[in-house]
């Protein structure tokens, strides 16, 4: 028989929301199993259960905006650090882009809960998503995430010479960082001195860490693209919301 399990993690596993929100709505009385209203935090459910969910919990989740932004570099993906300030601080109506199709008005009540769906290093530029949306985060920087992202990066070898074929497929898999195996990536050249990175993990720093293991200096990062949504014409310090139609 299969094991009971929290009934916010069950929410969040089946792509409802995050655990977070289901929480919330647990509380709120927005959630039902089988038809009946669960209203007790830490509740448990099969997984052959129904759950349901309210309308005033759909209705929320569509106010929920997700916005992306091109970082420059100087600004932190999260919470203000060492005198830094986080990217979110760029957002207002001065600042989006004027080329944004999107018919979402602007209010400064979007700012709230909007949290960076994946980081981006101080010294990095490019596409960054931040959201409201639980189930947008999950997609992006969950365990089991399989959203490529693309980044371009140009980078100055330390040694004599290029970079031997052997180090160049070091880099696509092989490499180990924190005592852990990396998942393969797409590595290639795009010209002498910049290389195209597709990933499918962040973990702290590795793009940099991964060419440093090879004896590559990076001297420039730009993510343009997760999942399906490209940086485009996006200009720096400018921003847009994403649209319905857009999913990553």
């Amino acid at each position: 028989m299969s094991e009971p399990v929290r009934l916010s993690k069950r929410m969040s596993e089946l792509g409802i929301c995050s655990r977070r929100e289901a929480d919330e709505w647990i509380e709120r009385g927005w959630v039902k199993v089988d038809g009946k209203t669960v209203s007790q935090l830490g509740s448990k459910v099969l997984p052959h259960q129904k759950i349901s969910i309210e309308k005033q919990a759909s209705q929320e989740q569509a106010r929920r905006v997700t916005i992306l932004i091109n970082k420059p570099v100087g600004y932190v993906s999260g919470q203000a650090e060492d005198g830094y300030k986080p990217a979110v601080s760029l957002i207002s109506e001065a600042t989006r882009w004027k080329g944004d199709p999107s018919k979402e008005k602007f209010k400064p009540s979007q700012l709230r809960s909007l949290v960076p769906a994946g980081r981006l290093d101080i010294d990095s530029v490019g596409l960054l998503v931040l959201t409201q949306d639980g189930r947008i985060a999950k997609r992006l920087i969950g365990e089991n995430s399989a959203t490529d992202k693309e980044y371009l990066v140009r980078v100055k070898y330390l040694k004599p010479g290029k970079l031997p074929e052997n180090d160049l497929q070091l880099l696509r898999h092989g490499l180990k960082l924190d005592g852990k195996p990396l998942l393969p990536a797409k590595v290639n050249w795009q010209n002498d001195d910049q290389l195209r990175f597709v990933l499918r993990e962040g973990k702290k720093r590795q793009i940099r860490r991964m060419c440093e293991a090879v004896g590559l200096k990076v001297i420039g990062l730009k993510r343009i693209r997760i999942g399906q949504i490209k940086l485009g014409d996006l200009p720096p310090g400018q921003w847009r919301y994403l649209r319905p139609e857009e999913k990553f």
